[in-house]
């Protein structure tokens, strides 16, 4: 075909076609144009071999190992060579216990103990899978059960770890447009649940209600301006029963008065009231004599007064069953071993057999401690006179790293003399990192003797640190 006719019919093809196609085959005809003339245009920097070789020299890569501290703790830890209980071995040392958390000195029980093993050569050691994934052994749901039970609610679900409860459960409500109250003084797992939720948090002053109100009032003002967003907003308080770092209860009564007046869900974190107060052991609603209802979610720890691992939360069947599908630490980690499962059952069991004398005694010993600790000459006593955890703060405050120094020396001579008696240690990563304390811990099985005995070292101790 001649090229002439050729040419005509492209022409013909082109004319055929709809405007659109010619206006989009001009704009990409004006854009490679564009490119290439600005390409052409752009002049390329080298780099000399100089200046490598100069930035490599100034380069300075950060260390896989960050410096530490040489008198950090964990550089020089204790021994400890015997089971936990009322007296524990450390170093060589033995020692009246006053360092841990085992409240009814259920770690060295007996019938606890023939119960786990009994269990062990039942059901083996580990649940293989979590909970929805073949890890359910049917002692998981009679813990539930037992649990729900004791704290007079509908359901209860138990989780392998006593920290991812908490830090699981805030998460597990909590979304990103909801706005979350909560004590400045809250533990390490709630401040990493209130993290995960993505919500907005605002802190009030330790145990303030009247600060709680001012910023629930400014909020309610900011919503009076715009009642349609306002109303997709859910609002959260939470709290400690009894705090980890101060050992101060909650005014659980004025709380859930500002909940029902400014519509707020109260979840509570009892890991230590749990067990310890109330008439029966049910905590701080029973304490306060609060309804159960008017509490959305109780969150307890199954390593304090109970002595085993894990933790659970209890209330209704709507709160706890949305848990089983959205609780990661409950969907993604490895159930509770069964063997733990059936000592918790086991303790639970004692406390409501034996409920008159186990807290009836651990309640005399801590009013007792309390009253003598709060005569000490060098420290400012920080807990409720019922609280088996209970804080000294120096007097005179100093700065931390002083502060730090001089209680060391304290809880190392205590040790020395046979009272085991410890410093806590805090996590750089915490919001607020608290003051440095002696932490000590009380249980019914202490004497009178041994009451006597831990003052007494105490004061003895500290009057030869701030004398040196």
């Amino acid at each position: 075909m001649p090229v002439k006719y050729k040419l005509l019919e492209s022409i013909n093809i082109f004319g055929s076609s709809g405007q659109y196609e010619i206006v989009i085959g001009t704009f990409i005809g004006l854009w490679l144009i564009w490119f290439l003339s600005k390409s052409r245009k752009t002049k390329r920097v080298g780099v000399s071999d100089e200046e490598v070789e100069k930035k490599l020299a100034e380069w300075r890569p950060e260390s896989l190992v960050p410096e530490v501290d040489q008198n950090h703790p964990f550089l020089t830890p204790r021994l400890v060579s015997s089971k936990i209980g009322k007296r524990l071995t450390i170093d060589g040392r033995d020692c009246l216990n006053l360092a841990t958390h085992n409240y009814f000195g259920f770690l060295a029980d007996k019938r606890i103990e023939e119960k786990a093993i009994s269990t062990t050569r039942k059901y083996g050691i580990g649940s293989c899978g979590p909970r929805g994934f073949y890890g359910t052994v049917d002692v998981h749901l009679d813990l539930e059960e037992r649990l729900a039970k004791f704290m007079e609610a509908e359901e209860a679900i138990v989780y392998s770890y006593g920290f991812s409860t908490v830090a699981s459960a805030i998460p597990a409500y909590c979304k990103r447009r909801d706005i979350i109250f909560t004590d400045e003084k809250v533990n390490f797992p709630i401040q990493k649940g209130l993290d995960a939720s993505r919500s907005t948090v605002k802190f009030f002053k330790h145990n303030d209600s009247e600060d709680l109100e001012r910023l629930l009032i400014e909020q309610a003002q900011v919503e009076a301006k715009n009642p349609k967003k306002a109303e997709k907003i859910r609002k959260f308080l939470v709290i400690e029963g009894i705090y980890m770092n101060t050992g101060l209860i909650c005014p659980l009564p004025e709380l859930v008065a500002l909940c029902r007046k400014y519509k707020l869900r109260l979840f509570i974190d009892e890991s230590i009231s749990f067990g310890t107060l109330g008439r029966t052991g049910k905590g701080v609603t029973e304490y306060f004599g609060v309804p159960r209802h008017q509490v959305d979610m109780i969150v307890g720890s199954l390593e304090w007064a109970v002595a085993s691992i894990g933790g659970f939360c209890v209330g209704s069947s709507f709160v706890i069953e949305h848990q089983r599908l959205s609780g990661l630490g409950y969907c993604f980690s490895a159930s509770l071993p069964p063997l733990l499962t059936a000592a918790a059952i086991t303790a639970i069991d004692i406390m409501e057999q034996e409920s008159n004398d186990l807290f009836t005694k651990l309640r005399d010993n801590c009013i007792n401690l309390h009253t003598r600790l709060s005569r000490l000459h060098h420290f400012e006593l920080s807990a409720l006179p019922e609280s088996p955890v209970k804080h000294l703060f120096l007097r005179k405050e100093q700065n931390r790293q002083e502060e730090d120094q001089l209680l060391k020396n304290i809880s190392d001579k205590c040790i020395n003399r046979n009272l085991a008696i410890i410093t806590p240690v805090y996590l750089h990563t915490e919001r607020q990192l608290p003051r440095p304390s002696l932490r000590i811990c009380v249980s019914n099985t202490l004497e009178e003797k041994d009451l006597d005995f831990a003052v007494e070292t105490l004061e003895k101790c500290s009057n030869e640190v701030f004398q040196l």
